[in-house]
């Protein structure tokens, strides 16, 4: 599909319509099912998760449904296979995103009571900043260049993937943290769930508010990758809105499903460089050698075989456990 077939000014109806919908859910999450702060447990990530899912894979099969009747059947498998390639992008790539949840949540010791609404909030700013990227990217893809420049940017990004070592992440040498300390005080106790409290008359920032702040910037870093990797698969802003909104909001229940377990997944970063690099070579030079279109079947079964492998392999081959020697023992 060369030209854009759900133009926003046709569309703009369908948008506000899924928006729409989507603030409902997260209504009905914050306001009837966590109205309460509590743990969340593996069975209730479990079942959101599920939910979630379940609800891309309808809309993508009502997608299919009238892309069938407004075009024809053969542009509509087409926008089916996009939507769902795209769905398993930015799910697969969000996974970075649960190991950043996970140190943060322990540097600044959050209780586990209080994480779904510091996600919560968290995601909700992701959504405004994606559909901001997305915008953007859509402008910037009509200039070949950029298809090019942003294909690179991906293998590069992919191949200091398998390079780069783990570090510990460390939200006081943040510039947007340290910026926040200059213009308003930091409690370094909690008031609850509140994100700011009263000190000493003044309004100062809680350790919840700080790891939002921290969550959101670190998102915002994430999408640099996702959003051009998204866009090697489509061209069709609809499919990569919807997509990323899916992925982003079974996200939480994915974190509170796998915390915990994410260490267990240790060979899946190199999975995800496969797939980084495999999306930049898409834009840079396999979609020009199959005429403009590399087929999306094979992406979509080359992405779900890396992250598959990469998850079982993890699995079988579990890192040896570094042995602590204390000094009496080595005398």
């Amino acid at each position: 599909m060369n030209n854009i077939l759900f133009l926003f000014i046709d569309y703009w109806w369908f948008y506000a319509g899924f928006l729409v919908f989507i603030g409902l859910m997260l209504a009905l999450d914050l306001g009837v099912f966590h109205k309460k702060e509590h743990d969340v447990t593996f069975k209730e990530a479990s079942v959101w998760s599920i939910v979630w899912v379940i609800l891309a894979l309808i809309f993508s099969f009502g997608l299919y449904q009238y892309s069938a009747q407004k075009f024809t059947p053969e542009i509509a498998n087409g926008v089916w296979l996009e939507f769902l390639t795209g769905y398993v992008i930015e799910y697969s790539l969000s996974i970075d995103n649960i190991f950043v949840f996970v140190l943060v949540f322990s540097y600044f010791a959050i209780p586990s009571k209080y994480r779904h609404r510091v996600l919560f909030y968290g995601i909700l700013g992701a959504l405004i900043f994606r559909a901001i990227f997305i915008s953007l990217g859509s402008v910037l893809m009509q200039f070949h260049w950029v298809v090019y420049l942003f294909g690179a940017f991906l293998i590069i990004t992919g191949i200091k993937m398998v390079f780069t070592s783990d570090k510990e992440i460390e939200p006081e040498k943040n510039i947007l943290i340290r910026t926040l300390k200059r213009f308003i005080p930091v409690s370094k106790e909690l008031d609850g769930k509140n994100f700011f409290t009263r000190k000493h008359g003044y309004l100062a920032a809680t350790p919840l508010f700080v790891a939002l702040l921290f969550l959101e910037f670190t998102d915002i870093i994430f999408a640099v990758d996702s959003v051009p990797a998204i866009f090697a698969i489509t061209k069709e802003p609809l499919i990569v809105f919807t997509s990323n909104i899916f992925a982003i909001l079974g996200l939480r229940s994915m974190y509170f499903m796998l915390n915990g377990a994410v260490d267990k997944f240790h060979l899946l970063k190199y999975g995800l460089a496969i797939v980084l690099t495999f999306v930049g070579l898409k834009m840079v030079w396999l979609n020009d050698l199959f005429n403009g279109k590399f087929p999306i079947v094979y992406s979509l079964g080359f992405i779900l075989g890396t992250i598959a492998i990469s998850v079982i392999a993890s699995l079988i081959f579990q890192p040896k456990p570094k042995l602590e020697i204390s000094k009496s023992e080595l005398k």
